[in-house]
């Protein structure tokens, strides 16, 4: 601004410039709240309006361009659905001894299957990722390519932050940004999130946009 550069400045303060230069130009609505009440009021407006949720930042963050950094992080609704574990592949690096990236199937009730809707190496522990990997291999049904096809049986929750099209998957849908929040050892393979109700999740998505 005027030949001087900003970004080590608090974002209060850029935000003020910002304000200042902008004319009759719109910026992206922003609030600081007062309180719980007028974050979560906030935060289900986002929603309403068919974002993913909101960006929180520190009032007195520097801008650090290329990064995340610590001064500013997601808020997002935490949707999860209940998923079956179908076949796993081994891992890498630090996960190598460990079955650790999960191929996630749902329910298709009309046929009578179950049909993936995405994968995901995401959410779970060292101590859960060797734990899960002794139960899978227990229920191995053919090894190929690093993967391993199991009897499906570990039934486990997952959340995620969009439901997208997809041509990979034969249910025609994949979970964005998949991640095991527990493993569901109380519901069987027969409880878990039928492909009607993807598809379901999928068409409030477009409602609200």
């Amino acid at each position: 601004m005027d030949g001087g550069v900003l970004v080590d400045l608090p974002y209060r303060e850029r935000i003020k410039r910002l304000n200042e230069i902008r004319g009759g130009l719109s910026l992206a609505q922003r609030t600081v709240p007062k309180g719980i009440e007028d974050a979560t009021s906030f935060f289900k407006k986002a929603l309403d309006m068919g974002h993913e949720g909101l960006v929180a930042k520190a009032l007195d963050g520097p801008y650090t361009p290329g990064m995340r950094g610590k001064f500013w992080f997601k808020i997002k609704k935490a949707v999860t659905v209940d998923l079956l574990i179908v076949a796993a592949q081994w891992g890498y690096g630090r996960r190598y001894n460990f079955l650790s990236d999960y191929w996630l199937a749902c329910f298709d009730e009309g046929n009578r299957k179950f049909v993936p809707v995405g994968k995901t190496f995401k959410g779970l522990t060292d101590k859960e990722f060797s734990e899960i990997t002794k139960r899978l291999l227990k229920d191995k049904v053919a090894e190929e390519a690093g993967v391993v096809y199991v009897r499906p049986s570990i039934v486990v929750e997952v959340a995620f932050n969009e439901v997208q099209r997809s041509k990979t998957y034969s249910s025609g849908f994949a979970l964005r940004f998949a991640r095991i929040k527990r493993i569901r050892d109380d519901k069987s393979p027969f409880d878990i999130t039928t492909l009607s109700e993807i598809r379901e999740i999928y068409k409030g998505q477009l409602e609200k946009r």
